[in-house]
């Protein structure tokens, strides 16, 4: 597995983490040693990136997340979009279709197979749409 994928991996568990306990995900980061990891910078990037661009983020979602309200998603699912879409959306250096496959392989690992399918649909309406996203 990459660095970056490992990094997204890592995001995905201080997220998630920080969901269950309403808490912030950078004060989880801060309070353990994930920087000392080789793909710790690259979590800080995702988790800042996430955070600091969540209520668009949440907001793409729940508009083409159909027939699942946020709070009713499944947390992991979540935050696997919002890794994927701050990468999307936000970072310059890692391709559209490699986000989406990595939030895909690793939703098919932490999630359903039908979760996997069900991001797949979302993050590609997303992709296919985002020249006309104003962000």
């Amino acid at each position: 597995m990459s660095a970056r994928g490992k990094a997204r991996k890592r995001a995905l568990d201080f997220l998630f983490e920080a969901d269950l306990r309403s808490t912030s995900a950078l004060e989880l980061l801060t309070s353990r040693p994930a920087l000392e990891l080789s793909e710790g910078g690259y979590v800080q990037i995702l988790i800042s990136g996430v955070l600091e661009h969540s209520r668009k983020i949440d907001e793409l979602i729940t508009t083409y997340a159909q027939d699942w309200d946020m709070d009713r998603m499944p947390a992991v699912d979540r935050n696997i979009m919002r890794i994927a879409l701050f990468e999307i959306l936000w970072s310059q250096d890692v391709d559209d279709q490699i986000a989406a496959s990595q939030a895909v392989a690793i939703a098919q690992e932490y999630s359903t197979e039908d979760s996997a399918k069900y991001i797949n649909g979302v993050l590609g309406r997303i992709i296919a749409l985002k020249p006309s996203f104003a962000l």
